[in-house]
């Protein structure tokens, strides 16, 4: 007989967990570290509404879980944070073609563009850990794809490339024209191709476990010998 777990302690759990994780956690990886029958998702939400508001809340990013700081509170880390790097305008209209057409090949982010690309703008987004080549197109000379990365979303504040902004979102932000010639239509990330009869994967490595911060630990045990 499986005893219950009282949800407080679930949520004492997670917390700790989210707390102590470098980097943020999927429901998988809080599973792999909590005892069988823990309803995580029931956690997750009244974690949620107890931070809500606080100056340091809940959010998913990529389909992960993580603490930070509340967006309206960011003004008290300028000091503290590093100038962030910033994007030469070739890198973001590269990076936005990448969002929006993905799985994309070189040659299609140009035709996009109407201009070559240049190599060292991809090199950028790539060593950003923004984009990341995903696979090999089943055509003549098979270039490779790109694809954004968990990294952009966690970025730019997505929990999915389903929040990418639509028509609506960048005329608000003024970033469309509000006369738009007919026909115009923004890309769907999720919907463009069927990747897997387009193009081959690459071998990635996307089974590394999360890291934590141990400090709370005792001494490691010496090895024998």
């Amino acid at each position: 007989m499986t005893t219950e777990l009282d949800p407080l302690f679930v949520e004492r759990c997670i917390e700790a967990l989210l707390f102590a994780a470098a980097e943020p956690l999927s429901d998988v990886d809080l599973a792999k570290r909590l005892p069988e029958g823990a309803d995580i998702a029931a956690a997750i939400a009244s974690l949620r509404a107890r931070y809500a508001g606080r100056g340091i809340e809940l959010v998913e990013v990529a389909g992960r879980w993580r603490f930070q700081t509340a967006n309206d509170l960011a003004f008290l880390m300028t000091e503290e944070r590093e100038e962030p790097r910033r994007l030469s305008k070739a890198a973001q209209e590269t990076l936005a073609i990448v969002a929006y057409h993905q799985p994309v090949t070189r040659a299609e982010i140009e035709a996009v563009r109407g201009v070559q690309a240049s190599r060292g703008t991809l090199d950028v987004l790539l060593e950003l850990g923004l984009i990341r080549m995903r696979g090999r197109r089943r055509t003549p000379g098979r270039p490779v794809t790109f694809g954004t990365t968990d990294a952009f979303l966690e970025h730019y504040g997505l929990a999915s490339l389903a929040d990418l902004p639509g028509i609506a979102e960048m005329k608000a932000a003024g970033l469309l024209e509000m006369n738009l010639p007919p026909g115009f239509s923004v890309p769907d990330p999720l919907g463009l191709r069927p990747a897997g009869d387009e193009e081959d994967p690459l071998d990635l490595d996307d089974g590394e476990t999360p890291e934590f911060a141990q400090d709370f630990l005792g001494e490691p045990e010496k090895a024998d010998g």
